[in-house]
């Protein structure tokens, strides 16, 4: 009887992994894309805040891509993702797997790594030209190197950040592409102080202290300016922070204030984790 159960739930585990890249899923997709372009015709858009849904992503991600993506267009379907685990529940699989796009999964974890491209390898699309990952510790002295070996450069449509850890500093010293589209965690715990972690290059998630790493939001939305971009939202929890490029799609796409992607009662329940390292050294954003 366990064997059968057994095989029961890994049957059903491939099904369920088989539905997130099925021909349903892609047209239930590709129809709400369509209904953006739409939106975007008539003036009839509904708020980013609104579009989240999950198909890869950890959170809803995938969704409020797909409609900013629809805004300012699929221009050249890449990607980089930082920090991207397995490629799996990620950022960007959704991209790869049910609309077409190319790009570098990046993450230091070799055991993930691996695991990602044995999961590529098994469920391989037809039109798919297939990921490429590298196993390496980011840091903002290699992460061009890195990127430019991949064989990535210039425009890229999306760049996710999520290493848990130097995210602000590696951002900053990216200049092997320029995104359209990007996605970085920042830390909420650290409420609406503009302040930033000193940069550590040897630096390992959880280091010293758990919450001891990263930026504020404050603190990235002025990185994110300084290096062009503007804030369009964040996932629900407040702590994926997305930019958009400035120049695209501002008129479907308008700059919001960091306050109001930062409303879930979870948010100002972080601040307390914040305390004990309160007057730890912070550097200004």
């Amino acid at each position: 009887m366990g064997i059968i159960k057994n095989f029961l739930k890994s049957k059903f585990y491939i099904f369920k992994v088989r539905d997130r890249f099925s021909a349903a899923t892609q047209i239930g997709q590709r129809q709400l894309f369509v209904n953006y372009l739409l939106g975007k015709k008539t003036g009839s858009l509904p708020p980013l805040s609104e579009t989240g849904f999950r198909v890869f992503s950890q959170y809803e991600e995938d969704g409020k891509l797909l409609m900013i993506l629809a805004v300012i267009g699929m221009q050249n379907k890449t990607f980089l993702e930082i920090g991207s685990d397995d490629g799996i529940n990620s950022n960007c699989a959704n991209l790869v797997f049910n609309f077409g796009y190319r790009g570098l999964f990046l993450d230091g974890n070799p055991t993930s790594v691996k695991r990602g491209q044995k999961f590529y390898a098994k469920y391989p699309h037809p039109w798919m030209y297939p990921p490429t990952f590298t196993c390496a510790k980011v840091t903002a002295e290699n992460i061009n190197t890195l990127v430019k070996d991949a064989g990535l450069s210039g425009d890229i449509d999306v760049l996710s950040i999520d290493i848990d850890g130097n995210d602000y500093w590696v951002w900053n010293a990216l200049e092997q592409v320029s995104p359209n589209v990007v996605i970085i965690e920042t830390h909420v715990e650290f409420g609406m102080r503009n302040i930033v972690v000193p940069y550590d290059p040897n630096y390992f998630f959880p280091g010293k202290h758990p919450v001891y790493h990263g930026a504020s939001p404050i603190a990235m939305v002025k990185l994110a300016k300084k290096k062009g971009y503007r804030l369009v939202g964040a996932n629900e929890l407040g702590f994926n922070l997305i930019f958009v490029k400035n120049g695209l799609g501002e008129d479907f796409l308008p700059e919001v204030e960091v306050e109001s992607v930062l409303q879930h009662p979870s948010v100002q329940a972080s601040w307390k984790r914040f305390e004990p390292i309160k007057d730890w050294e912070f550097l200004e954003g």
